[in-house]
């Protein structure tokens, strides 16, 4: 009997190998002979990347040592804890991701396994969830994803670079398994109720009670005459006082939607199906509540699954409610802290994922909900922030705009834009002042608008000289390690690739949150079989719509070829149909990526048609 089942697997082997094998799909390629003298903006472009990384490499020589531990002191807490420690190499994935050395790659994994460390044998004495470690199969025991997601903000761009890193790969599962029930000691999601438990969650499960001050503050430090704390409290009393009314965890808050990404990240890296599934199941559930609370995302949902049933009832209650302002213990000033727009970024994975335009729908109409209850305010029209027991409060003569930007970038709709007050109809009118969209997004629009041809010279410069004023910052630093908190060297992190981004990309900077990217194009070197450009190539997008994408692409050396390959989204999500060179010939594709040959000293503007959102996301890279 067993001899014959030996045949019989033996046989079933024998047969596969002799069947067929899929084969993939040739890459299209495309040839660039057209000589292209240097533009000015490709030259930036070099060398802003070749700098940002001498920049960053001088400062992780400063501030991490040969552990890859950051020279600080270590501390648990929401003024100074271990996402402020890893913080300090945020942009660097996206640097190496761009094109930048591999020196770059190198550094940040280094300090991304120094920090595990660091922070699973640092301890604290009084808080209770951090008394075995800060992190706990190296994730945050249990804190709120204002810290969580700012503390994987490197870790899950990883994958841009590395996706074959096998402890990247096991991390990926494990952390998302955190929130899909996988582990026993983490329990954070109700799948009953579709909600995570509690705004304190991670590694050791959710914390189902009351927060005190302290759990939030760590440990008592000595702080006058050593340390300057980011919220300016001069004591440890004062920074117990900051978080005096942090109390109001339990439940589900739009904040934990920045979890979402955990599961976006192990769906890029595997394509499993159970990651999509959660996804889609928990930002399904916080959209129906939208809907239900009158187009308003509600701050509280009780552990029963019904909206405000924490906070006796409020929709707008708890910790970073619509309702939570707060007094300034060092001048007794009230602080709104309202953090319910983290929630935008669950239905951005949801539409990565799908291309449906339900996710973005709730988000409008909660704009449009909002605006709608503007009113006269010293003779100004102006528009809420906040509502709590009075009603809506804290007004600004700004529009509320949360999430337009990002609408916008998805949908590629005209109203879309119109919402973000910039003028959609590409004439070159002077541009209306947007709501609250910052100066570079409004610039980088009239740019894609072609009402401002000189953005990609003004902005490339303009991050040039925010590095060099950080290392001038940095070298001037007086700091010591005994002296010097995680958070302290954050804002001399000379990594500088917002211009990058939208330029070479046509994509929107991730933030600080922990958030996958969105962008139309990425690049691979073929030859050093990595992400980024090339060597000596650059490349400007200066169109974007719903169908096409418009690059120019250039070699600058001119003695030797290079190889590019262009994939359609950054995930590969869309799809090219078609290109249109600037002689005006087409070429029709069925590719999500192309692979282009630039002679030396060449360059064109190539006007690439495709389908968005139409591909299984992943991130595996051409030669994978």
């Amino acid at each position: 009997m067993f001899r014959t089942v030996l045949l019989a697997v033996a046989l079933l082997v024998l047969t596969l190998l002799a069947a067929p094998m899929p084969c993939r799909a040739e890459m299209p390629r495309v040839e660039i002979n057209s000589p292209l003298p240097p533009p000015y903006w490709a030259l930036l472009e070099r060398e802003l990347l070749s700098r940002n990384a001498e920049a960053c490499a001088e400062f992780y020589q400063r501030y991490f040592d040969e552990r890859g531990y950051l020279r600080c002191v270590e501390r648990w807490g929401g003024d100074d804890g271990p996402d402020d420690a890893i913080e300090n190499c945020n942009d660097w994935p996206l640097l190496h991701a761009l094109g930048g050395s591999d020196e770059v790659l190198r550094m940040y994994k280094h300090a991304w396994e120094g920090h595990l460390r660091q922070y699973t044998a640092a301890k604290t004495v009084e808080v209770p969830s951090a008394r075995d470690g800060m992190y706990y199969k190296e994730f945050p025991t249990s804190f709120d994803w204002v810290h969580n997601g700012e503390g994987l903000t490197v870790f899950n761009l990883q994958g841009l670079s590395d996706p074959t890193d096998l402890q990247f790969g096991r991390r990926v599962r494990r952390f998302a398994g955190f929130y899909m029930n996988e582990d026993p000691g983490a329990q954070n999601y109700d799948a009953t109720h579709k909600i995570i438990r509690s705004l304190f969650n991670g590694s050791r499960g959710p914390l189902l009670r009351q927060a005190t001050a302290l759990d939030w503050a760590g440990d008592p430090i000595e702080i006058k005459n050593r340390f300057r704390l980011g919220h300016g409290e001069e004591s440890y009393e004062q920074m117990l006082a900051h978080f005096k009314d942090y109390n109001d965890i339990i439940g589900d808050h739009p904040q934990n939607l920045a979890a979402t990404s955990l599961a976006a990240n192990a769906y890029l890296l595997t394509g499993e199906a159970k990651y999509r599934r959660w996804l889609l199941e928990y930002v399904d559930a916080w959209r129906e509540r939208m809907l239900a609370n009158d187009d308003v995302i509600p701050t509280n949902i009780g552990l029963d699954g019904k909206i405000g049933s924490a906070t006796d009832g409020k929709w707008y209650g708890g910790v970073y409610g619509w309702a939570f302002t707060v007094e300034v213990p060092q001048n007794g000033s009230l602080a709104h802290r309202n953090t319910h727009h983290w929630g935008l970024t669950g239905f951005v994975n949801a539409y990565l994922l799908t291309g449906d335009d339900r996710y973005l729908e709730p988000w409008r109409r909660q704009i449009a909900k909002i605006n709608a209850q503007g009113k006269m305010v010293d003779g100004q029209l102006q528009y809420p922030r906040m509502y709590g027991d009075q009603g809506w409060y804290h007004f600004h003569p700004a529009k509320y705009d949360h999430g337009a930007l990002e609408i916008w970038y998805l949908s590629m709709r005209e109203a879309d834009l119109r919402r973000l007050e910039i003028g959609g109809d590409g004439d070159a009118s002077a541009p209306r002042r947007p709501a609250t969209a910052s100066a570079r997004h409004r610039q980088w629009i009239r740019y894609l608008l072609g009402q401002d041809p000189q953005f990609p010279v003004r902005a490339l410069l303009s991050d040039m000289l925010r590095m060099q004023r950080r290392v001038a910052q940095m070298r001037a630093d007086t700091t010591t390690p005994d002296t010097r908190l995680a958070d302290d060297p954050m804002h001399l992190n000379p990594a500088s690739v917002a211009s990058l981004v939208q330029l070479m990309l046509g994509g929107l900077h991730p933030g600080h949150q922990g958030n996958v990217l969105q962008c139309r194009l990425r690049y691979f070197d073929p030859d050093q079989r990595r992400a980024g450009l090339p060597a000596d190539v650059a490349a400007l997008v200066d169109r974007l719509t719903a169908e096409e994408v418009a690059v120019t692409l250039v070699n600058l050396n001119p003695l030797q070829p290079r190889d590019v390959i262009v994939q359609a989204g950054g995930y590969g999500e869309h799809h090219f149909i078609g290109l249109e060179r600037a002689d005006a010939t087409t070429t029709k594709l069925d590719a999500r990526r192309l692979q282009v040959r630039l002679a030396a000293g060449a360059g064109q503007r190539l006007v690439l048609r495709m389908r968005r959102y139409v591909n299984q996301p992943t991130m595996s890279h051409p030669w994978h």
